[in-house]
């Protein structure tokens, strides 16, 4: 066995000597100083394709058609060169009808040294390209796939190869492979065995009593397959080589070669090739399984392997389409369903926004009108009783104008009858206008004073010793100006008020700091001079008592603070935080300083709106949302976080004032119902989108399966 023969082949052969070896390279050396080895009638030999141990293979032309072919010489005559041709010749003969077989187009049987006539494939060897790289993965597939072919003509025909390499495909003008060189193919029924070249040959074809398989081509086509797609075949390095060469006899490096392949881990280097995809690269490792039963059964199944994989792949543009259409479309309908959701909210939003705006405006109208009664009635009388026009029913009974107690009183010392006189009268009004208030069920004033042109404050109900006799001329309550000067740098032309005012807000220094509101009143002498200001304040934090609503602290009830700002500075009057819960509560004014107590203020476009939203109602003219405020911001947070939110606002202005009343709701709160109908509705739209993408994932996994099976419709 150890002298079995080898194709004539640029790899080692496994069984060729170093003798041979050394020979065939002498003899390559010389291929183009030699003439051809024998005349063949009918053509013209040009030149030396190549020579190896048993003979050479020479370019020639056909002198009938000028077609080219190639013959081989059998030309080192060892005793198994006729064994060597007839077999070749005999396997060849067989397969001529196959277009993916090197076609055998004659025979010199009588020829010294007998030689037999092929067709002639110009781009040579597979071999030789690789010297150049690796192929692409498509081209390696198409190359593979007609080898495969050949492989299947001739195992239908009972021939297995047994040395399928690069070397024994060649290429022809198209580049199409042709299977070629079976000096060592054996007929399937065959017991001799056959050894094929290094790193191509199955790991049990490696034994010199082995019979042949059709297994043994199924692997070396894989190594095929793998060198095409990597550049090299499997297993192969330099130390492995040296193993195999330093193993001594014959059969020494056949069982070394059997242990390098069962021991090296699986080759992996085509799965990180370019183009390679999983069904190529798991029929690559089929085809190397080192335990043949684990591989394709022959070359047939391969080519049904390969065959799938085209199949598969061609209809993976469709069903990408068929995933990503409903896919995208689904993904498509999102964007829709979003904007329709957000439509639908942001109209529900709108719609809610706007009935609590209207159900607040509704609400500041009344308490507005409410207010502009009351602060008109208390502005009245003071109006009366500060021009005598008291009806008899109202006056005291001494029946004193108050004019002319003013009068009388001027300049002189509290403790003068005529002082004694006005304090007498005017705290009997007061008394008078108390117990009417009280049986009606209104607030009460605050207090009740009287000042001289001067700004002198001559009297006080009720009285406190700290305010008679002081000089309020700096208060905007008395020169009406809009404005509190510092009680040190009064304008020398102040002068008091010549119609009835409503002042600023102020602290009261006589209540604690209390904040207020005074309501005036000028009293006129006979020649038309102001010799007096008549006032009663309001104390803010008992002007809302009967209408106002605190807010909630359930948090499922909805904010509704019930405010009364300024709009000729921004400040607020009343609001729900200024008011202690009770009268033994300290007010939180109290501790704020006057710099934290200006930071309260609307923002000075708000106040500017507030102010044209009163103008306009003043003048009846159309509104143009003024009094209706989509994202108001309430003062009171610049102190208190608990109302740093959004509001929304509905305004109205108090007639005969500078003032508006906001009554404004939690813009969170009032919207909640429409935040969780978002909410709802986004679950459910994703919900629905889980479910479809499920249902497409559930169809497309039958249809795949279906198609694996090979049944699918």
């Amino acid at each position: 066995m150890t002298d079995l023969p080898a194709p004539i082949s640029a790899n080692q052969t496994l069984h060729q000597s170093a003798d041979e070896l050394a020979a065939a390279a002498q003899l390559s050396a010389r291929r183009l100083q030699r003439q051809p080895p024998a005349r063949v009638p009918g053509y013209d030999i040009r030149r030396c394709l190549g020579e190896g141990a048993y003979g050479s293979v020479w370019l020639a032309l056909e002198r009938n058609t000028g077609k080219l072919v190639a013959i081989k010489f059998y030309s080192h005559r060892r005793g198994l060169d006729w064994s060597l041709l007839s077999r070749e010749v005999e396997k060849l003969a067989v397969l001529y009808t196959c277009r993916d077989i090197v076609g055998l187009q004659g025979v010199g049987w009588d020829s010294d040294p007998p030689y037999y006539i092929m067709e002639y494939l110009d781009n040579g060897s597979l071999a030789t390209r690789l010297e150049r790289g690796p192929l692409s993965a498509d081209e390696a597939v198409r190359i593979v796939t007609s080898v495969a072919q050949a492989l299947v003509h001739a195992h239908g025909c009972g021939i297995l190869h047994c040395d399928i390499k690069p070397a024994n495909v060649l290429l022809d003008k198209d580049h199409a492979p042709r299977l070629a060189d079976f000096g060592q193919s054996r007929l399937s029924h065959e017991q001799e065995t056959a050894l094929g070249t290094l790193f191509y040959m199955a790991p049990e074809q490696a034994d010199l009593h082995a019979v042949p398989d059709a297994r043994w081509d199924v692997y070396a086509l894989g190594s095929l397959l793998y060198q095409t797609l990597v550049g090299e075949p499997p297993y192969r390095a330099t130390d492995l080589e040296k193993r195999i060469d330093a193993a001594g006899s014959l059969e020494n490096r056949l069982a070394e070669y059997q242990r390098i392949l069962k021991q090296s881990p699986r080759p992996t280097k085509h799965r990180r090739t370019d183009g390679v995809d999983k069904r190529l690269a798991d029929i690559v490792d089929r085809c190397l399984e080192i335990d043949p039963t684990k591989r394709f059964a022959n070359a047939q199944a391969i080519l049904d392997a390969l065959h799938d994989r085209v199949r598969a792949r061609a209809r993976r543009p469709m069903i990408s389409l068929g995933i990503a259409g409903p896919a995208v479309l689904l993904l498509a309908l999102v964007p829709i369903a979003l904007r329709a959701t957000n439509n639908a909210v942001t109209t529900a939003e709108r719609m809610t926004s706007h009935r609590a705006l209207e159900a607040n405006l509704v609400t500041a109208k009344v308490l507005a009108k409410s207010l502009a009664t009351d602060i008109d009635d208390r502005r009245q009388f003071l109006l009366t009783l500060a021009t005598d026009e008291l009806s008899s029913d109202d006056k005291t009974a001494d029946g004193k104008r108050l004019r002319e107690l003013i009068v009388a009183a001027a300049d002189k010392p509290r403790e003068a009858p005529e002082r004694k006189s006005l304090e007498g009268v005017l705290t009997e009004y007061k008394k008078f206008i108390d117990d009417r208030r009280g049986k009606q069920g209104g607030t009460l004033d605050s207090s009740w004073f009287l000042t001289d042109g001067r700004g002198v404050q001559l009297w006080r109900d009720p009285p406190d010793e700290n305010t008679i006799g002081r000089n309020y001329a700096w208060r905007d309550y008395f020169h009406g100006r809009n404005v509190d000067y510092p009680r040190d740098q009064v304008p020398i032309d102040i002068e008091p008020i010549h119609a009835s005012h409503v002042s600023l807000p102020f602290r009261s220094t006589a209540e604690g700091q209390r904040l207020k509101v005074a309501i005036t009143a000028p009293v006129f002498n006979e020649a038309g001079e102001v010799i007096g200001v008549l006032g009663r304040s309001i104390q803010l934090g008992d002007l809302l008592a009967e209408y106002k609503r605190t807010i909630q602290s359930s948090p499922d009830q909805i904010q509704r603070p019930i405010a009364l700002v300024d709009v000729r500075n921004g400040k607020l009057l009343d609001h729900p935080w200024m008011t202690p819960p009770s009268s033994d509560t300290p007010s939180p004014l109290q501790r704020l300083s006057d710099e934290e107590l200006n930071r309260m203020v609307v923002a000075e476009q708000l106040a500017q709106e507030f102010r044209e939203l009163c103008r306009r109602v003043r003048d009846d003219l159309p509104l143009v949302n003024q009094h209706q405020q989509i994202k108001y911001r309430d003062p009171v947070a610049m102190i208190d976080p608990a109302f740093d939110d959004l509001w929304l606002a509905s305004v109205w202005p108090v007639q005969g004032t500078d003032w508006v009343t906001i009554v404004q709701e939690n813009k969170s709160q009032a919207t909640a119902p429409v935040q969780e109908l978002r909410s709802g509705l986004v679950q459910y739209g994703l919900w629905a989108l889980v479910v479809c993408a499920g249902l497409i994932a559930l169809m497309w996994y039958f249809v795949l399966r279906a198609m694996a099976n090979g049944r699918g419709r």
